[in-house]
């Protein structure tokens, strides 16, 4: 599957042969639609989903007790479930039982959105559809240290990808992709506060893309 991508001058490309428009207007899915969200930080990708699409996400989950994605979610009236690592002899097991929390909602796809463990296929192969996004041009600067990785290399620019996921790390079939300059000066802070809006942005279109696609 060939995604899109936006340079940093704006432009934007499709997939080939797609009726889908760039930016979808309506932030509305197709009856039926519930997709889960998996996170272990403060939930920022995640608020942009719940603000987006109202009613559509069925639950959130994630690895770390205290991470404010659960209160997000809490606020949004989501159910979370909480699914600690401790006690799993393999990573294989414990993707196994996050699954097993996550499946009971019945879901048609679960987005990665600053879930920060990598996910096996006990996990990838329970759902129709597993998507992440990363902090970077894929496939350049794939895995972790993306944003300070780009600047210690010299690039002129960077960006952010929102991908399928597959058992290879930052692999799979890119969704949605758009270029950001890095500027003279910026640091790893700076550099990341304009990705971030990025980031939600191109998450709620992938999430809409993936929905109205699978109409098709």
């Amino acid at each position: 599957m060939r995604g899109a991508r936006r340079s940093a001058s704006g432009r934007s490309w499709r997939a080939e042969g797609s009726s889908l428009p760039p930016d979808p207007s309506a932030r509305s899915l197709p009856e039926g639609a519930r997709f889960a969200v998996l996170a272990s930080g403060s939930g920022t990708n995640l608020q942009a989903l719940l603000d987006a699409y109202p009613g559509y996400c069925a639950v959130v989950a994630g690895d770390k007790e205290g991470a404010y994605a659960f209160e997000r979610a809490r606020l949004a009236g989501v159910p979370a479930e909480h699914v600690g690592p401790d006690g799993f002899e393999t990573r294989k097991a414990y993707d196994a039982a996050l699954a097993e929390r996550v499946a009971v909602y019945g879901v048609g796809l679960v987005v990665g959105a600053g879930y920060m463990r990598v996910l096996t296929p006990a996990f990838l192969e329970r759902f129709p559809a597993v998507i992440n996004v990363h902090p970077s041009l894929l496939p350049r600067f794939k895995g972790l240290h993306a944003i300070p990785r780009a600047l210690e290399s010299g690039e002129r620019e960077t960006g952010v990808t929102v991908h399928y996921m597959v058992e290879e790390v930052d692999a799979g079939p890119v969704i949605r992709q758009e270029a950001v300059p890095i500027l003279p000066g910026d640091t790893e802070e700076t550099l990341h506060e304009r990705l971030r809006p990025v980031e939600h942005r191109l998450l709620v279109e992938a999430v809409a893309d993936h929905f109205l696609g699978a109409r098709k």
